[in-house]
């Protein structure tokens, strides 16, 4: 297929805007051909994964940008870095790394990036709409786009991302294009006791499981309740765009492409029939958990970054409650959702209780947590999934109020609700 250039295309590709722009179009050029694009897309905006420092590298492509010009075209919000800008004291890695870390982000900043360093750029007070195309990174935020909102993105990568947003184009290929959303394989839940669907750990495990099965194929849940909430499917997202190459999935009668079966597999039969029974999320469920010890370290929360709303679960559970000497309680948000913190005038019943409120990076990656000697708790699949790779930490998938119950007595306390009946 021959890729055809628009004049602006071109005009980039000359240089006559500059050497950033021209390089930036260059590589987007090169991977539309690899990918067979006929042509370029205009996208309204970019969230980019180049401002998270990784090595000398990640900080020389920027550079190497700064020095050529570089502007973004498009609105450009910045996923989690790799540092806590908001809290500096948190920082535990080496100062030079921490130097580069905020270097990076200043170069981003020069080229007209908003500071936002959040992982659910769908938190800070705008959305894209419906059809709209948007070049974001960040997997949890990619399958949130796709699915949750009805926006067109693939899930883009480090330095491809910030070269969209130079350039204001991407390929029309993959997930851009209506034919590849269609639904593939249908999930259905069987047997599921009421209780379970409600309860906000079963949206982690299933997008856990989903994440493993589906491979590269567009997910079909039936069986989703209409009164889930944006939270629980973000959860699902997440926890499958970890555990697999997941970048959307259609939740029958829920999610905005997917008013019925046929409408989300585009009239066509899907390609698999997968029944996910109580036993078969059980198991799923377990394979999250990999403690060898009821001893706790830690408890780490808010991957996602924690929304305002799981703060206002959170907020109450604390009452009267002080974190265990022993434990450290950690949990992830936004600069956004902090400040919404601080207007409400709850932060210092989160400084009473013994935790502390991380900004702009994650635990699960960044030099900031503490005490990984004994299990650490979490509600988040997508943390469960990554921190024992990441961090070499053994890790309790629990519930809020499992999390909550065990840091105030520095020992593991989970229910053990049965999953496998009703």
């Amino acid at each position: 297929m021959i890729l055809q250039l628009k004049p602006f295309d071109e005009n980039l590709l000359s240089g006559n805007a500059g050497p950033a722009a021209r390089f930036a179009m260059e590589l987007i050029v090169k991977i539309a051909r690899i990918f067979q694009a006929q042509r370029l897309i205009d996208i309204s905006w970019a969230h980019v994964a180049s401002c998270y420092y990784n090595a000398r590298p990640s900080l020389d492509f920027a550079e190497l940008l700064a020095r050529g010009g570089a502007k973004v075209r498009v609105p450009t919000t910045l996923t989690a870095g790799s540092i806590d800008l908001v809290h500096p004291e948190f920082q535990r890695g080496d100062a030079d790394s921490a130097a580069a870390a905020r270097r990076l982000v200043a170069l981003h900043r020069s080229m007209g990036c908003e500071v936002t360093m959040t992982c659910a750029p769908y938190q800070i007070g705008r959305r894209p709409k419906q059809g709209e195309h948007i070049a974001w990174c960040e997997s949890s935020a990619v399958v949130f786009a796709n699915s949750v909102l009805g926006a067109c993105t693939n899930r883009y990568v480090e330095f491809f991302d910030i070269c969209a947003a130079i350039t204001g184009r991407v390929p029309d290929v993959g997930l851009h294009n209506r034919e590849n959303r269609r639904g593939q394989v249908l999930f259905r839940l069987k047997d599921m006791p009421q209780w379970l669907l409600g309860e906000d750990a079963f949206y982690h495990v299933l997008g856990y499981l989903i994440g493993r099965e589906a491979d590269m194929r567009v997910p079909v849940i039936e069986g989703i309740p209409r009164t889930v909430s944006e939270d629980q499917l973000r959860a699902l997202g997440a926890a499958a765009a970890a555990a697999g190459p997941v970048s959307m999935f259609h939740a029958i009668g829920v999610t905005p492409e997917a008013a019925t079966l046929e409408a989300a597999c585009h009239g066509l039969s899907p390609e698999q029939t997968i029944d996910v029974k109580p036993a078969k999320l059980a198991t799923a469920r377990a394979a999250l958990s990999t403690p060898l010890t009821r001893e706790l370290s830690a408890v780490c929360l808010g991957s996602p970054h924690f929304s305002i709303t799981e703060f206002e679960k959170l907020t109450p559970l604390l009452e009267n409650v002080r974190v265990h000497p022993s434990v450290k309680f950690y949990v992830s948000t936004n600069r956004q959702v902090l400040a919404e913190l601080k207007e409400r005038g709850w932060l210092p019943s989160y400084q009473r209780a013994g935790v502390t409120l991380v900004a702009d990076t994650c635990t699960y990656f960044a030099p900031v947590m503490e005490g990984c000697a004994g299990a650490v708790m979490t509600n988040s699949a997508k943390w469960a999934y990554y921190a024992p790779g990441g961090l070499g930490a053994q890790v309790v998938f629990a519930s809020l109020e499992e999390c909550v119950r065990s840091a105030a007595a520095g020992k593991v306390r989970c229910d053990e609700k049965n999953w496998l009946t009703q």
